[in-house]
């Protein structure tokens, strides 16, 4: 028969766990709603961004060697990836799930594959595996700025201007709902031009040329496309965590409603068994 002390330990202790889960709970939808509101803002700039990079780069044709840097393509020999992932745990199969989308795309691939890992899961889950760390990029923080990220474009950039790597892929979990996040891949360098009909205008003027204004912005741009990625990554890591602690918090109250049941159980027993005593010795002294 289990003992009612110890019973009655283990509810104490998983309550106290309930305590934890519900609290941490309520931090996770707090920051939920400042990440969700940053990267809802992005999107759009970061959309047309990639929009009129696009028409840009169509705009200005095939200039060969003198295109931008950032836009001469050549034979993949390389790939960079920048992975950005959670610093932190208790966000249900976020994790997992990035890590095992990344590293499945690193598989596939048939050339050599460099990582940068932006987060501390997703460094050790590289480290562990034995990749080519280029470099690794932690502590972000919940609310980074463009400041705080320009180091990993920069890095990306010289990457690709040097020759080292001949195509920069960006991986991260974007944000869909509060229940689904998504672990996306998109590719950072070289910038696609967009498919235009020849003598399409993209509706655009430019000034002093689409030339001029293209080597200004894709340094810019892909500064955007590295922030944005952070933003969608902390947006899907809070609501992971907020769905995670509500199901943890749930499961602590169904096993307490167990464990009280149980205690309730073995306390009658315990009741049912003294007083057949009792009358047992009763009906001894009698006889």
């Amino acid at each position: 028969m289990p003992n009612i002390r110890v019973i009655r330990r283990r509810i104490r202790s998983v309550q106290n766990t309930a305590k934890v889960t519900r609290a941490m709970e309520m931090i996770a939808a707090s920051k939920l709603r400042r990440s969700q509101q940053r990267l809802l803002a992005s999107r759009p700039y970061s959309d047309t961004i990639m929009e009129v990079m696009g028409h840009l780069a169509a705009q200005t044709g095939d200039l060969g060697d003198d295109a931008h840097p950032l836009l001469q393509r050549r034979e993949v020999n390389r790939v960079e990836v920048i992975h950005v992932t959670p610093d932190r745990g208790l966000c249900g199969g976020l994790n997992a799930n990035l890590n095992r989308f990344v590293g499945r795309f690193v598989l596939d691939q048939s050339v050599p594959v460099s990582v940068i890992p932006v987060g501390r899961k997703g460094r050790d889950f590289m480290v562990r595996s034995n990749r080519d760390v280029r470099a690794v990029f932690v502590d972000q923080g919940d609310r980074p700025n463009l400041l705080d990220v320009l180091p990993i474009a920069r890095l990306a950039m010289d990457d690709y201007e040097s020759g080292y790597v001949d195509e920069v892929y960006v991986a991260y979990g974007r944000f869909i709902s509060t229940v689904v996040q998504r672990p996306t891949i998109q590719k950072l360098l070289p910038v696609e031009p967009a498919e235009m009909e020849p003598g399409e205008l993209s509706g655009y003027i430019y000034e002093p040329g689409s030339a001029e204004v293209l080597a200004s912005l894709l340094p810019r741009f892909v500064e955007m496309q590295v922030y944005h990625a952070v933003l969608e990554s902390i947006g899907s890591e809070q609501s992971a965590r907020m769905v995670a602690m509500r199901n943890a918090t749930d499961s602590a109250n169904e096993m307490i409603q167990g464990l009280t049941l149980l205690m309730n159980k073995v306390r009658q027993e315990s009741i049912t068994t003294e007083l057949l005593d009792i009358v047992g010795g009763a009906a001894a002294l009698e006889g």
